[in-house]
């Protein structure tokens, strides 16, 4: 009878150790998420370098101030920090138990973040399409891999938030969903962030 007791008592102590490790697997999941963030900042950071220094190698071809359409670009920096927006509601539609309200933001940011990806595409599309690809110049070919770099981030979120959706969708409001999902809002902010400074430093800087 003793040992029964034992044996149960140590049960309830693995029981409540694995808890309490499910229950840290959450922050620890997100702090090593902090820390890819990080070496994303330095890949980021290393073309940005490379774009400053290539960007006024023109080799005869157009500068920035060519080709650039400001106002088609602000219309993809729009699209971007409106998924931004949308993807705060629906972390914040999680946190008061709204699944319906997840997923339909959920929808919207990622119809945001597919719109910005298209005119991306046809952005480069039309260059190439006018002679003006990566391999006529060292401004191009630092302006291509710069904003090729953010737009395949992109493309990665949106299948990332299409599985996501799937999951919260099968699986409901769980804590594993949520800690997926954190870790996806930090990745989606980033690249926010990120544009930003493209835009910027590429556009605004090109154009003027």
């Amino acid at each position: 009878m003793s040992n029964l007791v034992t044996n149960a008592g140590h049960a309830h102590v693995d029981d409540h150790g694995h808890d309490d490790h499910h229950h840290d697997s959450g922050p620890i999941t997100v702090f090593g998420f902090w820390l890819y963030l990080m070496t994303d900042c330095i890949l980021f950071a290393s073309i940005f370098a490379v774009y400053a220094v290539l960007v006024n190698n023109v080799a005869g071809g157009p500068s920035g101030h060519d080709i650039f359409e400001l106002p088609y670009v602000l219309g993809e920096t729009a699209l971007l920090l409106f998924s931004s927006i949308t993807y705060g509601f629906a972390m914040l539609a999680f946190y008061r138990g709204n699944k319906k309200g997840v997923l339909t933001w959920l929808g919207l940011t990622f119809l945001f973040g597919l719109g910005f990806i298209g005119m991306e595409i046809n952005e480069f599309h039309l260059l190439i399409s006018e002679g003006y690809g990566p391999s006529r110049s060292g401004f191009l070919s630092a302006f291509f891999t710069l904003v090729g770099t953010h737009g395949l981030h992109v493309s990665a979120g949106l299948i990332w938030m299409a599985v996501m959706m799937y999951q919260v969708n099968k699986h409901g409001l769980t804590n594993t969903n949520k800690t997926r999902l954190s870790c996806l809002s930090l990745f989606w902010h980033f690249l926010d962030v990120v544009w930003i400074c493209v835009f910027t430093v590429v556009y605004l800087m090109g154009t003027l």
